[in-house]
């Protein structure tokens, strides 16, 4: 059985969400150099890697060779798994910000070769959000402190 991929489609019917559809085509398809520019294909809008996050999340302490194997294999392209994976823990960083208001733990691979994470002393508990405005959120789970402004 095939497992599911570790990304998907942003939602593409909330309100306020832009993924720059349209408009580049349509206004240059009756230009002189209409056999030149052409519609774009394959171009990839609106994808939204969580789940490969928190898919790396728990795999920490194992062996990076596997996890990542099984990761490559359910992706469309290995880039994001390094968004949040650093190869040594001088080049990790304590949080990684994806999108607006949603952080996830740096994590780095040991000299072993296991997968770890880069400040496990990072919590929800012990970070702050920056505006009153947004749900923060650190892996997922809702900062437990309020905004101080």
């Amino acid at each position: 059985m095939e497992k599911k991929p570790l990304y998907r489609k942003v939602n593409t019917r909330t309100h306020g969400v832009r993924h720059k559809v349209g408009g580049d085509f349509r206004h240059d398809r009756r230009s002189d150099n209409y056999d030149v520019i052409g519609m774009a294909s394959k171009v990839q809008r609106g994808l939204d890697y969580t789940p490969l996050y928190k898919f790396l999340l728990s795999k920490v302490g194992q062996s990076w060779a596997p996890v990542y194997r099984e990761a490559v294999a359910r992706l469309d392209k290995e880039e994001p798994i390094f968004w949040l994976v650093s190869r040594t823990l001088d080049d990790g960083e304590d949080l990684v910000r994806v999108g607006e208001s949603s952080y996830f733990n740096g994590l780095y691979i040991d000299d072993k070769g296991v997968l770890q994470v880069v400040a496990p002393e990072v919590t929800a508990d012990s970070l702050e959000p920056s505006c009153n405005c947004c749900t923060h959120t650190l892996n997922g789970v809702v900062f437990s402190k309020k905004f101080a402004g």
